[in-house]
Order: C-alpha cells, then structure tokens, then sequence
C-alpha cells in the first residue's frame, strides 16, 4: 500500500530521530540492517517482541527512506549501511550494540531466512563477523552482574571489619579496666604493710623499681 509524502516524513523524522538519540547518548550504541526476506507475520511478530524486550528498537522501512534515513541522520555517521540496502530490510538499532547484535543473532540462530546484512557503531561499519562476534560478547546485565560480584566480595570483608571494631573496643575496654583493678589492690596491699612490715616495705620497693617477682609476690 503506497503512503502519502506526509507519512513517508513522519517515518523518516522518528527513524532519524532514533539514530540521532543514539548518536547522542555517546554510549557504544548500534544500528544494524537484517534482511527478513521469506519470514512470516507470526515470526516478524516475535522478533519485534524479542527486540522491545531487550530495548532494541526494531524499524521496517521502504529503502528508498532507508537510504535517506542513514545518509542524512547524525551528521552522516550511519551512512556507510547505503551500500547494503536492497532487499526487504529491518533496521534494529539500540544504545547497547551487545544487545542489538545479540537479539538479531539468536533469531537468526532459528531461522535461516533472517540474514544480517551490515551495521554501523560509532560510525564505523560492521560486517557480518564483527557482529557475531559482539553477540557473543556478555550483555550489559551480566557485566553488571560481575561487577557487582566484585564490588561484593571485598565489602563483605569491609562490612565484617567494621563489626569486629566494636567488639575489640569492648575487650580492651575491659583489660583496661582489669589492669586499674588489680593496680589499686597493689597499691593499698603496699600502704597498708609500710604501716608496720619493713621486710615487705621492700618488697614493694622492688616491685616499683621494676622488679617482676615482687610485683607478682605483691598480687597473689
């Protein structure tokens, strides 16, 4: 079904408006052609699923507007996916190129009839390899997920730390306080013998001066 000129603007400003977002979000983002040449309604339909899903955005453009959309859009930086136009054509774009590549590649994984063509990351063309090849790259949650892994381990340590501080404070709290006890027994155990024991006066003479028998005579 032929479209009017007003509508044929209307894809041409969202689709461009899709690569233009994405160009400046300046994350490694990427738009990729896939040509779906002998795929179903049904199976068009879970693609375009498998694609919301994952936050990829999923166009299917007449190539006369495609080839427009990537020579004009972003200041041209999409416009190396021109040479591959031809064909029935899906244009898949996404801020994460893993996720883009990734959802293409599993699909095309189970059905033949979907060929990825080319795509474009930071203004760079991507022949078929290279975006196999970044398929299989770990998405953007499993790298979190190890991040966050890694992050986890040593702040468990940390967290462990900050709990063994208080219980150390209250056992040397507690030394503490035993060595002023067993301080003051000797100190009134020594004034009590100078009243009326010059044997044990230096005793205790001893223990002051350093002495660590009569100091240990002193407390038993």
């Amino acid at each position: 079904m032929a479209i009017s000129r007003a509508q044929k603007e209307t894809v041409v400003a969202e689709v461009s408006g899709d690569l233009e977002r994405l160009d400046a979000a300046g994350v490694a983002g990427a738009a990729i052609l896939a040509e779906f040449r002998g795929l179903s309604v049904a199976q068009m339909t879970t693609l375009r699923r498998a694609a919301r899903n994952e936050g990829v955005k999923l166009r299917v453009v007449k190539n006369t507007l495609t080839r427009r959309i990537v020579a004009q859009a972003a200041g041209g930086k999409f416009a190396a996916l021109g040479e591959h136009v031809d064909g029935p054509l899906a244009l898949a774009s996404a801020a994460d190129a893993v996720a883009v590549a990734k959802v293409l590649n599993e699909f095309a994984k189970n059905h033949d009839s979907l060929r990825i063509k080319a795509g474009v990351m930071d203004g760079r063309l991507l022949d078929t390899a290279a975006i196999k090849s970044l398929a299989a790259l770990p998405s953007r949650e499993q790298l979190l997920a190890t991040l966050l892994g890694v992050m986890r381990a040593p702040l468990q340590k940390f967290v462990g730390t900050l709990q063994a501080v208080p219980l150390k404070a209250v056992r040397t709290l507690a030394a503490v306080r035993d060595a002023k006890d067993g301080g003051s027994t000797v100190k009134n155990a020594g004034s009590t013998v100078k009243d009326g024991d010059s044997a044990s006066a230096d005793g205790d003479s001893g223990a002051e001066n350093g002495d660590p028998a009569a100091a240990g005579g002193k407390n038993t």
